[in-house]
């Protein structure tokens, strides 16, 4: 299957907007490499494999995290904890499928296998959509006993798991950036609707070339 890169846009008036509102198009104009987290969501096999979006941000992915921790910050792993769906929501065949799409293994080797784990990095599971629901995932505890305010949102479906994660770790006081070019959804649609929401009320949304920028600034 041939990797497929989004067609992601947030319209100029919403840039606009925002630029009258605050004075500036960014709200997060600087980060502390430090104090800052690649957060990577449920990019395991079972959501990679036959999605072309996903295959299409892995290399941003791996870009994104070796310069993040070259600069001295964290990357986070979170995987699906494969619980048992609601079959009365999901239906029998979809509850089932997701129930072990986790797979199988040490959870470092569950990830699509394109990336590598370092020590300094952090694997968790979540049970939840999102990895900063409160009692559903590690993350939170994990990213606070580092002293990590900032996070920076990838992984898959943007507008499920990643943008539900997104909106929580806002909640929790988090300066959350989506990283525009490293979420991937089905459609462009569902993609850039998720970028409208985060932009417009939870975080920033920035591309990869930028976010590089921002952790060669420190």
């Amino acid at each position: 299957m041939k990797p497929r890169t989004h067609a992601w846009r947030i319209e100029e008036c919403e840039y606009v907007r925002q630029e009258q509102r605050r004075g500036r198009r960014h709200a997060y104009q600087h980060l502390t490499p430090a104090r800052t987290a690649l957060v990577v969501i449920d990019m395991v096999p079972f959501f990679v494999s036959e999605a072309p979006y996903a295959l299409g941000i892995v290399a941003n992915i791996t870009c994104l995290a070796t310069t993040l921790r070259a600069a001295g910050g964290r990357v986070a792993w979170i995987l699906p904890a494969g619980l048992p769906a609601r079959e009365d929501f999901f239906g029998h065949r979809a509850a089932e499928l997701l129930g072990h799409c986790s797979g199988n293994g040490p959870p470092h080797r569950r990830l699509w296998p394109a990336f590598q784990v370092h020590d300094t990095d952090l694997v968790t599971e979540k049970t939840a959509a999102s990895a900063f629901f409160p009692g559903r995932c590690l993350l939170p505890l994990l990213l606070g006993q580092r002293g990590i305010d900032t996070v920076l949102i990838s992984g898959t479906v943007t507008n499920v798991c990643c943008e539900s994660s997104a909106r929580d770790a806002s909640t929790l006081g988090y300066r959350v950036i989506m990283v525009a070019d490293a979420n991937a959804a089905r459609r462009d649609a569902d993609h850039n609707a998720t970028l409208y929401t985060i932009y417009r009320t939870f975080g920033d949304v920035r591309p990869t070339a930028e976010v590089l920028e921002l952790i060669g600034r420190h």
